[in-house]
């Protein structure tokens, strides 16, 4: 690999700074809040069932919810079509993982890109 040839300042920071992670959090709730109003009444209410957020990273928009029930997450599989719909107005690299009730299986993992 070839040495690069800007000068050290202006090359990308090696570590992110705390100015970088507190602009990454506030995407990260400014996403979640368009993308929950961007959802139908019936997908809000799936939503408000359980514990989601969004993670960020240079590969792909993660879509992460904890299910606290088997009725919860029963609902939530059955909204993942218009979920997938959703969060295809973001991004084309996203994902949803979705944890079942008290860790009782594996974490599923969904590639948008993929259904």
């Amino acid at each position: 690999m070839s040495k690069p040839t800007l000068p050290p300042e202006d090359l990308p920071p090696v570590k992110a700074t705390q100015l970088d992670e507190l602009l990454l959090r506030q995407l990260e709730e400014a996403i979640a809040k368009r993308f929950y109003q961007a959802c139908g009444p019936i997908t809000r209410v799936v939503l408000s069932h359980c514990h989601w957020y969004f993670t960020t990273n240079s590969s792909a928009l993660t879509l992460i919810m904890i299910c606290y029930d088997m009725e919860s997450y029963w609902h939530i599989d059955n909204a993942i079509p218009q979920i997938i719909k959703k969060l295809m107005l973001f991004s084309n690299n996203t994902r949803i993982h979705i944890s079942h009730p008290f860790n009782t299986g594996i974490l599923w993992q969904i590639p948008v890109d993929e259904v």
